[in-house]
């Protein structure tokens, strides 16, 4: 199936942007399994949640794992179920899943919490503080020479022979 949408003109004017359009040209292409049914709550400007519906899985049957800018959560069901034919009918879930989210940058899981059959994972998006603004200050007015590769290397102000 070929995407509704056509990238190339973005990538040839933009710099980069490719693991986006990359991103949305396979989620366009890959058609994703339902299960298990999940939500994601925006919390505050930097904290959200994803809520996956596992009824029927223990916490020792689930992973999640953060790689960078992206998180996968896998159900391995351990395989006890009565199959010699005593069930008249079988529709509670019972397979194994895995589910990927990609992450924007300097987003990362901080918790996870599985109750009531619901698997709920803390997410938050921490700025490095080197990419956080910053304040530069003004000089006032004064301007200041410094001596590059003498001995006296503090700065010495310009004076105006009167």
């Amino acid at each position: 199936m070929r995407s509704a949408f056509d990238f190339s003109p973005y990538r040839r004017s933009t710099v980069g942007f490719d693991r986006l359009f990359d991103y949305l040209e396979n989620s366009a292409k890959t058609e994703q399994d339902s299960y298990p049914p999940f939500d994601i709550e925006k919390l505050s400007d930097d904290q959200y949640r994803i809520t996956l519906a596992v009824a029927g899985f223990r916490q020792n049957e689930i992973d999640v794992t953060a790689r960078q800018n992206l998180l996968v959560i896998t159900g391995r069901k351990a395989e006890g179920r009565n199959r010699d034919g005593n069930f008249l009918h079988v529709g509670i879930a019972n397979r194994a899943f895995e589910r990927r989210f990609e992450l924007a940058d300097f987003v990362r899981p901080v918790s996870a919490d599985l109750r009531d059959g619901l698997l709920s994972i803390e997410l938050v998006r921490e700025i490095p503080e080197a990419m956080k603004p910053r304040k530069v200050e003004i000089n006032g007015g004064s301007s200041h020479t410094i001596n590059v590769g003498s001995e006296e290397s503090a700065p010495q102000r310009e004076t105006e022979n009167a």
